[in-house]
């Protein structure tokens, strides 16, 4: 292929690292997923739903729904929450590479509430290489992005979320490419979000079931060049359903399921000359993207299933003070190639809370095995 951004090949160094089927994404996807630029934008930020299989959407509202589901901030129960994440990310492949997820929320009123978060993503070192593949030296790229999210109530069952998002991506550190000094991408996204919850009684037990939708980063095309090729945001759509089952006055159990897609187009098959054979250009606008993801699959309505991401996950809570979690994280082999268990606990003393998250699979097909995930959050104000 000629003329390889910059970028590009930044990517590719990084990939080589890989010991796992030669190549894999920086969200660890393997090189036969959809990709997109800023890919770490769809890694689980947090240690509870990190513990759930990659759960989110639908379970009980916390202060880190301002990555899941942001409309859900609009049924938190303490005035003002805050929390802490971090996870070593692909240690090894990228040592050194790390993710920091940091999240705010705060009630404004009884129907409105305000949240915040801040996510970074730091790469480590990484070679780079010119379009003969040449090396040229070291970068040490990082991105991140900064979000404001409102959520609103409309009665006490249902809630709408809108967030926006500044993203910033620092691959290049400068370089010139092709007489073009190379720079950092920049983006702005938005977020659509609503929740819905039900109390109900299920085998005799007091119940509650809930359902998510998030729309996420639908924004601007990012470029690393002034005249270079625009990339995709990862457009995602996740749909969720939780139900919890109030055991007793002790215990509580709640099954999640997330489903989640990339709204953006699949590549198509392409002969020697660069002429498509299968499927439809993706060279398209943001919103023509959003629409053509779900019928432009090369392989039709067989490959757009597989296009789905499923996230089964089980959160068990005693004294509303120790929880257990578990769950199972599926990506088709035919795109992307991840899957995962999920294991992890939860601890609440007063208002501080922590919660660990541990990814368990083979570590010679998995990028992702034995990655650890923390988080450490507060809440000020009286709980309800």
């Amino acid at each position: 292929m000629k003329n390889i951004p910059i970028v590009v090949l930044l990517l590719i160094s990084l990939a080589a690292k890989a010991q796992v089927n030669g190549s894999v994404n920086t969200n660890g996807s393997s090189s036969n997923a959809i990709t997109t630029a800023v890919p770490f934008l769809t890694v689980t930020p947090d240690a509870r739903s990190g513990a759930m299989g990659d759960a989110g959407v639908a379970i009980s509202p916390d202060v880190n729904a301002t990555y899941w589901n942001p409309s859900k901030l609009a049924f938190i129960e303490s005035t003002t929450n805050v929390s802490l994440s971090y996870t070593p990310w692909l240690q090894k492949i990228l040592p050194n590479s790390y993710i920091a997820y940091g999240s705010f929320a705060s009630k404004l009123d009884d129907r409105n509430t305000f949240g915040a978060s801040v996510r970074y993503f730091n790469l480590g070192t990484a070679d780079l290489y010119d379009n003969n593949q040449n090396a040229t030296g070291f970068a040490h790229p990082n991105e991140f992005s900064v979000d404001a999210s409102l959520a609103r109530k409309f009665g006490e069952d249902f809630s709408l979320g809108l967030t926006l998002r500044y993203i910033y991506s620092d691959l290049t550190s400068g370089l010139i490419e092709e007489g073009q000094t190379t720079s950092p991408g920049k983006a702005l996204a938005v977020d659509v979000s609503l929740y819905y919850k039900s109390e109900t009684q299920q085998f005799d037990k007091d119940a509650l079931f809930a359902f998510g939708v998030n729309i996420s980063n639908i924004g601007t095309k990012i470029s690393y060049e002034r005249y270079g090729q625009s990339y995709f945001l990862p457009t995602n759509l996740k749909i969720g359903v939780a139900n919890t089952w109030y055991l007793d006055g002790d215990n509580t159990l709640t099954f999640a399921l997330d489903l989640n897609k990339l709204l953006v187009p699949t590549p198509p098959i392409r002969d020697a000359n660069g002429n498509i054979v299968k499927g439809k250009d993706d060279n398209i606008s943001v919103p023509s993207g959003v629409f053509a993801s779900f019928t432009d699959a090369p392989g039709g309505t067989s490959e757009e299933l597989q296009e789905i991401n499923i996230s089964p996950g089980l959160e068990y809570w005693y004294d509303n003070r120790f929880a257990l979690r578990a769950g199972y994280f599926y990506e088709s082999p035919n795109n992307g190639n991840v899957q995962y268990f999920t294991l992890g606990f939860g601890l609440k003393y007063q208002n501080l809370n922590f919660d660990f998250s541990y990814i368990s699979a083979n570590q010679q097909n998995s990028p992702l095995a034995n990655t650890l995930r923390f988080s450490l959050g507060y809440s000020f104000g009286n709980n309800k």
